[in-house]
């Protein structure tokens, strides 16, 4: 498929950029195995969750037990996924070049994440990952990565610790707000 620009010269637009959905022989792989690799996720995740052991009532109250929210965010995702399905299924996927440095580095975070919180707190592990995260993938402002990572990561103690009363592993940061 081919268009014209201002110059006159036709300009090739990839097949399937212009709004039509791509024939399934012209779809990659990854439109197919990313979906199901999702799917098995979800499963392995909430069939994990099933072993999890109930809490005592006196312990929960009448709120939900461990299990069911890890479940809850995968049916939630699995959802999402039939959503993707059906956008891929109804419009082109743009190919661009894979971003190597930024992916690979995004993957690496993964670990550095597992380790502070391992070894460090979970808080610290947050902020250095969200700050890391935003200036990897394109943010200039770094005043503004360190909010984003800060604010983020304060909301989430405090709605945890305060609203929902579930306390985080001790830890460096932890120790001094639970003191």
């Amino acid at each position: 498929m081919s268009s014209q620009d201002e110059s006159g010269r036709a300009a090739e637009t990839p097949s399937g950029a212009g709004g039509e959905a791509l024939p399934p022989e012209e779809r990659g792989w990854g439109d197919y195995v990313v979906p199901a690799v999702i799917f098995v996720f979800c499963g392995v995740v909430s069939w994990i969750c099933t072993s999890f052991e109930e809490a005592l009532p006196i312990i929960v109250g009448h709120s939900m037990q461990p299990r069911v929210f890890p479940i809850f965010l995968m049916a939630l995702i699995a959802v999402l996924n039939i959503f993707l399905i059906f956008q891929i299924l109804a419009k082109p996927v743009s190919r661009r070049r894979w971003e190597p440095s930024q992916t690979l580095i995004s993957a690496l975070l993964m670990g550095v994440f597992y380790v502070l919180t391992e070894y460090v707190d979970i808080m610290l592990a947050l902020i250095v990952t969200m700050f890391t995260l935003c200036v990897v993938w394109g943010e200039k402002r770094l005043w503004v990565a360190a909010l984003v990572s800060v604010g983020t990561t304060a909301l989430i103690f405090f709605a945890f610790d305060l609203v929902l009363e579930v306390r985080f592993p001790r830890g460096l940061f932890t120790d001094w707000y639970y003191g």
